[in-house]
């Protein structure tokens, strides 16, 4: 199996943006809450905070709105340019995977195939077994 993750670093603090925050975002999305989606991914709200303010401090528009809970509740949303943002990089994703599909095939056609780990084949190479070894011969 071959994978090519997309990485793009961006601004003089190169804020990076990813697979990782693109999946946070459409999670964000898709259920309508940080907290929501940072459950969902098996990760910390924290975290999960820090990488969409993250995200919203590298771009001149944020990418996703937030609203303070109370009696109706809290959540968050995509802007449209944080929908936009996810469309991109999905773009960006596939014309990479072109990009390089040629070289790529070149290169697994080099791959070995996976095998079984080797076996021991009798030879051992314990430490007390060397000193063992080697008190019987002094004797």
């Amino acid at each position: 199996m071959v994978r090519i993750k997309l990485a793009v670093y961006l601004g003089e603090e190169e804020h990076k943006l990813g697979p990782g925050k693109v999946r946070l975002l459409e999670t964000i999305e898709d259920l309508g809450s940080i907290s929501a989606a940072a459950r969902s991914m098996g990760m910390a709200y924290r975290h999960a905070w820090e990488l969409v303010d993250d995200l919203n401090r590298c771009f001149t528009t944020p990418i996703v709105a937030v609203s303070i809970g109370g009696r109706e509740g809290g959540g968050a949303t995509l802007t449209p340019w944080g929908r936009e943002l996810i469309e991109r990089f999905h773009s960006m994703e596939k014309a990479a995977r072109r990009a390089v599909g040629r070289d790529l095939d070149s290169i697994l056609d080099s791959v070995a195939p996976r095998t079984a780990p080797a076996r021991n084949l009798g030879v051992t190479s314990s430490h007390k077994g060397a000193k063992a070894e080697g008190r019987r011969r002094r004797t």
